[in-house]
């Protein structure tokens, strides 16, 4: 977590993944990972592990937000749609709401 908040998340992706192969169950070393991995900028490996907590726990929040964002930052920008809407549902939070209104903004400009 300390490299992750120093601005060095493919050295904690790293040492994370390590963790998550000797702890598989773990959701808050599975949540540094996908966060580790987001900030990586490996959007697909991050929406793995968001996917992971949201089908372990589906009451997280923060995991269908980042699960989201995942999605969105890998452009697959429909399939974020959900995860977003879900995360708005459970806890309508600011910068929740900003991410779906800009994903559904995003689709219209597509679709016209």
């Amino acid at each position: 977590m300390k490299l992750l908040e120093e601005g060095s998340p493919a050295a904690a992706a790293a040492i994370l993944e390590r963790a998550a192969q000797a702890e598989p169950g773990s959701r808050s070393i599975r949540e540094a990972l996908a966060r580790a991995q987001f900030n990586s900028r490996r959007y697909d490996e991050a929406a793995g592990s968001f996917r992971w907590i949201v089908d372990a726990n589906p009451t997280e929040d923060y995991a269908y937000f980042g699960l989201g964002m995942a999605l969105w930052r890998s452009g697959d920008i429909e399939a974020a749609q959900e995860p977003l809407a879900m995360a708005v549902a459970m806890r309508p939070l600011r910068h929740y709401v900003s991410a779906l209104k800009q994903v559904r903004a995003t689709l219209r400009a597509r679709q016209a």
